[in-house]
Parts: structure tokens; C-alpha cells; sequence
């Protein structure tokens, strides 16, 4: 992945956070993008009460990374940090 794909699919991503977001705020939590891979690996840190919560892996997995790779195919997963 050159670093303008690279560029290209990171706005895409904090797009989709930008659009996530809400909905962990209202729950005291929040996400923060970190990094991505050239393998289209996205790096996060769940903050707030997202950060502690029992059930973060199930909000990064189904929640976050599934509304990410669904709007942008490139990304393979997203990790939590």
C-alpha cells in the first residue's frame, strides 16, 4: 500500500469513527484512532467506560469493525491497543 492509499483509506476510517463515536459517548465511552497497517490492519484505543467495559471486544468486533470494513473493503480487521 503506497502512503496515498494509505492516506486515502485513514480519512475513510475516521470518517466511519466520526460516525460511530455518538453512540459510544452515550454510553461514557469512547474510540480513538492510532495507527493502520500497509495490510489494512486499524489500530484503535477504546477510552471511557469502553476502555473497562466486559463487553469492548464484543463493541470493537461487532460494532466498530464491522460498520469499518463494511464501509471501506480495504480494511482487513480492526485491533484494539
Amino acid at each position: 500500500m503506497t502512503d496515498e492509499q494509505k492516506a486515502t483509506i485513514e480519512k475513510k476510517v475516521l470518517n466511519a469513527l466520526s460516525q460511530i463515536r455518538p453512540y459510544l459517548q452515550q454510553d461514557g465511552g469512547d474510540v480513538e484512532y492510532v495507527d493502520m497497517t500497509n495490510e489494512g490492519v486499524v489500530m484503535v484505543r477504546l477510552q471511557g467506560h469502553c476502555g473497562s467495559c466486559p463487553h469492548a471486544m464484543q463493541t470493537l468486533k461487532q460494532g466498530i469493525e464491522n460498520a469499518i470494513k463494511k464501509a471501506i473493503p480495504e480494511v482487513k480487521s480492526v485491533e484494539r491497543i
